[in-house]
């Protein structure tokens, strides 16, 4: 993870850089329509999906970063708040939604008593293994929509040297 003194590789300016960019086409310009959409579109399906089994968006985006987290420790709520983007009280809230539910359980953490730590409940991993299902298999059918849009943004733009 790069801190805000330093910026991620995507978010370089080509220009900045030292690399003249060359003129956007038509093709690149439709490429970026064209994801943009994707996009939304996926988004709206997954949406759908959540609504289905009763949840927010966010909710489901809650149980996902859960299951996706990697590292020795559990996730903790802090890690969820900068995950979804959301302030801590924020993720507090949310989480207290999903425990109710008995999608989520909440402990305080072993090593660290102020760090309060995520697992699923079995009924949360159930539910997000549905929706993940259907997302999946709507994603393989846009595999070829994305890997032209990804081609065409190799080509708008290139790797720096």
């Amino acid at each position: 993870m790069t801190s805000p003194a330093q910026p991620s590789r995507a978010n370089v300016d080509p220009e900045s850089e030292g690399v003249a960019p060359h003129p956007l086409t038509a093709d690149d310009y439709q490429a970026l329509g064209e994801f943009r959409r994707a996009i939304r579109q996926f988004l709206a399906f997954s949406e759908e999906g959540a609504r289905a089994h009763g949840l927010t968006s966010q909710q489901h985006q809650a149980l996902l970063a859960i299951k996706a987290h990697r590292g020795p420790d559990p996730i903790s709520i802090g890690d969820l708040a900068e995950c979804l983007l959301i302030k801590n009280h924020s993720a507090v809230e949310l989480v207290a939604r999903l425990v109710e539910r008995d999608l989520v359980s909440r402990r305080d953490d072993e090593a660290d008593r102020r760090r309060v730590v995520l697992a699923l409940r079995p009924r949360g991993a159930d539910i997000l293994e549905t929706i993940s299902r259907r997302n999946l298999g709507r994603l393989r059918q846009g595999a070829d929509i994305l890997a032209e849009i990804i081609e065409a943004a190799h080509r708008a733009a290139p790797a720096a040297p």
